[in-house]
C-alpha cells in the first residue's frame, strides 16, 4: 500500500473521528458497537473496523476489500478485538 492509499485512509478516519456521528457513504454500521469507514482507494477498497469507547474512536481492524461482502474472518478478528478491549476497560474500573 502507498503513500498516498495511507493518506487517503488517514484523512477518512480523521473525517469521522472528528465529524462523529456520520452515516453513509462514509461509515456503515456493522454491528452493535461495531462500524467500518469506507475508504475508496483508485482501484481499490479499504476498510476500517472501528468502535466509540466514551468519545474516543478505537480503530480495531484495517484491511483490502476484495469482495462486495465484509469477510467473515474480518468481522470475526473485529468481534474478538471488541471483545478484549471491553475486557482491558471491565479490569481498569474493578
Amino acid at each position: 500500500m502507498g503513500v498516498e492509499d495511507r493518506k487517503t485512509i488517514g484523512d477518512d478516519i480523521k473525517t469521522v473521528e472528528l465529524g462523529w456521528p456520520l452515516g453513509m457513504p462514509l461509515v456503515r454500521k456493522m454491528d452493535a458497537n461495531l462500524w467500518e469507514v469506507r475508504v475508496d482507494l483508485r482501484q481499490r477498497v479499504a476498510r476500517v473496523l472501528f468502535t466509540v469507547v466514551e468519545d474516543r474512536m478505537v480503530l480495531l481492524h484495517g484491511f483490502i476489500k476484495k469482495s462486495q461482502e465484509t469477510p467473515k474472518t474480518d468481522l470475526k478478528l473485529a468481534h474478538t478485538r471488541l471483545k478484549q478491549l471491553r475486557d482491558s476497560l471491565a479490569e481498569q474500573d474493578s
